[in-house]
């Protein structure tokens, strides 16, 4: 019984804080003038935000939020959101190979291209690099290729996480972690995340994964 006590209040907090999509965007609403319901609003997007869905809610709060230094930084982080929307022509990406030379998101102009923003300290991507592994055999040689976009700071912690996980694609990282310029102009702020440009360099899908992403990609190399 004690056992079943003590597991019980261990759980306890994890249930308190546990919300739904629909009552994070109620307690938007509700909070129009408090700051912290910028916070809020980002955890409505999740790992999957979706620019009109946020946009709108940042629209309902009080013009003293909108107007404060944390809201024209989320306004900012908005609008790069909707930059890099489906539809959109991908923004272009230079930063360093592990080897230390430039390489650019331009240089696979005429294919495919998943862009992957992950991490070697991310649990969650290393939980989805074995599907990745599995679609990059799959389509390598039919028009697709993957950039690896990290956002590691060490560079021996993500050369060994390449290596490891059997990354055979192409890798780049500025290694300025959360700050990683690609992630900040694709208005990455949670990994895993991809986008999906098309051989024109036009934003085709954001945020596919496993059999999601394996079946989009039949669909256009067919």
């Amino acid at each position: 019984m004690k056992k079943i006590i003590f597991i019980a209040l261990f759980a306890l907090p994890f249930l308190l804080f546990a919300q739904t999509k629909e009552q994070l965007i109620t307690q938007v609403k509700a909070n129009p003038k408090n700051i912290e319901t910028l916070k809020t609003i980002q955890r409505v997007g999740g790992y999957y935000p979706e620019y009109k869905e946020l946009r709108s809610l940042f629209n309902g709060l009080d013009k003293s939020v909108k107007k404060s230094k944390e809201g024209k930084a989320f306004d900012y982080y908005l609008k790069r959101l909707e930059s890099t929307s489906v539809g959109k022509k991908a923004p272009g990406i230079t930063q360093l190979t592990p080897e230390g030379e430039p390489f650019s998101l331009t240089d696979l102009r005429g294919k495919y291209v998943l862009i992957d923003f992950w991490a070697a300290w991310c649990p969650d991507c290393r939980k989805e690099n074995p599907n990745l592994v599995k679609t990059y055999a799959e389509f390598k040689d039919k028009n697709f290729e993957i950039l690896g976009v990290s956002f590691d700071r060490k560079l021996e912690d993500w050369v060994k996480a390449i290596k490891n996980d059997n990354l055979t694609w192409k890798h780049i990282s500025d290694l300025q972690s959360w700050q990683n310029a690609a992630g900040t102009l694709y208005g990455v702020r949670s990994i895993p995340q991809n986008i999906l440009v098309d051989p024109e360099g036009i934003i085709v899908a954001r945020n596919l994964h496993g059999e999601d992403l394996n079946a989009k990609l039949r669909e256009l190399l067919k």
